[in-house]
């Protein structure tokens, strides 16, 4: 029996509205992980309008599908969490809901010289406020595999010129060299003794601004269309 990988599945099933409909049952459970990590919040089946937007999603996803562009899964959770975000924009504009509490209590930093902080402060103005949500809820999630919260970036964000100068000649370095950005993501760490040697740049500094380089690079390799706007490089 030939054992397709997700992707071939995806496009043998197109034209197939009972094999779709299979497909979709299946992954359910990655559907509803999709809208958790978008929205923040456990949902189910039958009771929440989020899900029903994603399964549709899901559907748009499939016939959309090129195997050539890429793996399927990412490419899915992309179409539905901008679907979610088109949703609650709709939803906002006819409420005219403007003010949304987007953090716990135990975690909304007091002051954050970093591009998350400008956001939040703009959250209770801007028509993008459901967008921006969404935004810091997946950031928080790219955040939390480094094992970093937004309390730690309250706390390791530079408060002088001179620092913050230093970071961003870090980050810059590190976004133009792919080869050091694969070593990130694949051993969740800094290249630090490269940062050190081409930059002169004391290991002890670097190490002391490392949640924030490594926030900001998230950020900066991320689908972060809001967030992006406040990265000074």
């Amino acid at each position: 029996m030939e054992i397709l990988s997700i992707n071939e599945r995806v496009e043998k099933v197109k034209s197939d509205k009972e094999a779709v409909n299979l497909l979709i049952e299946e992954y359910k459970p990655f559907i509803a992980s999709c809208v958790k990590s978008s929205t923040g919040r456990y949902m189910r089946y039958g009771e929440d309008d989020e899900l029903s937007i994603a399964l549709i999603a899901f559907v748009e996803a499939i016939n959309a599908y090129n195997i050539k562009a890429g793996n399927f899964l990412p490419f899915a959770k992309n179409v539905i969490k901008r679907r979610l975000i088109d949703y609650y924009r709709k939803e906002n504009k006819q409420s005219n809901v403007i003010s949304l509490n987007c953090f716990n209590d135990d975690e909304n930093p007091k002051e954050l010289d970093f591009s998350v902080q400008e956001s939040i402060n703009k959250f209770g103005s801007e028509e993008q406020n459901y967008d921006r949500k969404l935004e810091i809820e997946e950031l928080k999630t790219d955040l939390a595999k480094w094992d970093i919260t937004l309390k730690d970036l309250l706390n390791s964000s530079p408060k002088h010129t001179k620092t913050r100068k230093m970071y961003k000649d870090v980050i810059k370095y590190l976004l133009e060299n792919n080869d050091l950005i694969e070593i990130i993501k694949q051993k969740k760490c800094l290249p630090t003794a490269e940062i050190e040697k081409r930059l002169a740049i004391p290991r002890k500094k670097i190490e002391r601004g490392r949640r924030y380089i490594v926030a900001s690079i998230i950020i900066a390799l991320g689908d972060y269309q809001y967030l992006k706007e406040f990265l000074d490089l």
